[in-house]
């Protein structure tokens, strides 16, 4: 069986392991992890019932199955579809790329700005004003800006705090920032469908989630009920975290 297994076959083996992990990371940040779990499954149970044991009828009716599979796929995975789409394409997906060909361009960033962002959220935090800041990684959210009002303004602490105002038309949306920039406020961000999400959490805490999930972007929730700051980023929530906290994570993830 092994006879022939050279090194390009184990090459295949690798890159097939390699995409099914990316892929099992994917669902397992959106919480499908387990339709993703039947669908492997299911395709294992068909090649032992088609290849293995060479049932004729029942590997039949799987093959049935099979052959629309790739449809049902595309319908039942289209947001993870999506983001590895995205992901792909993105600078971050073909990072050791420009690392090869562009090797001067990795210079020291400046953070400062974060400063800023840090103090607003600090401010908020205390007079329990809620907030959605959303910082954009290398996946475009140019999509997302459209949905709001474009700023373009340098990132203020005091600016920021009076967007989130709650007497604020664009309070209720989500800021982005690209760079230095406020490129855009009131904006609509996908909801996260993870129901793993704590029930207490509401809507700006599932929409900063659901762009973290969709994007590599960094988000900051600033809760209008408790006044807690939470960071969110791919997938994931950090609550009940300090501003001395939040700067050190912006730091060391932007």
């Amino acid at each position: 069986m092994f006879a022939h297994f050279g090194i390009k076959d184990f090459i295949d083996v690798v890159l097939v392991a390699l995409l099914l992990f990316y892929l099992f990371h994917l669902v397992k940040i959106s919480g499908m992890r387990p339709l993703f779990m039947g669908v492997l499954v299911f395709l294992i149970i068909w090649v032992l019932v088609s290849q293995v044991f060479n049932m004729v009828l029942l590997g039949s009716i799987l093959d049935q199955f099979v052959s629309i599979g790739l449809f049902l796929l595309v319908i039942l995975f289209q947001d993870e579809i999506r983001r590895f789409l995205m992901s792909l394409g993105s600078r971050k997906g073909w990072r050791f790329v420009y690392k090869l060909f562009a090797p001067s361009e990795r210079q020291k960033k400046d953070n400062s700005y974060l400063t800023s962002i840090v103090l607003a959220c600090m401010n908020m935090a205390k007079s329990y004003t809620g907030a959605l800041i959303v910082i954009q990684g290398d996946i475009q959210l140019s999509l997302y800006e459209q949905t709001g009002e474009i700023i373009n303004a340098d990132v203020s602490s005091r600016l920021i705090e009076n967007i989130f105002f709650k007497n604020s038309p664009l309070h209720d949306g989500a800021m982005i920032i690209v760079g230095k920039k406020i490129k855009a406020a009131g904006c609509i961000l996908p909801i996260s469908q993870n129901p793993n999400i704590p029930k207490h959490l509401g809507l700006r805490h599932r929409a900063g989630l659901g762009i973290s999930q969709e994007t590599d972007a960094k988000v900051i929730i600033v809760s209008e009920e408790s006044g807690r700051i939470t960071f969110a980023s791919q997938g994931r929530l950090r609550m009940n975290i300090t501003p001395e906290e939040l700067q050190q994570i912006l730091i060391d993830e932007t």
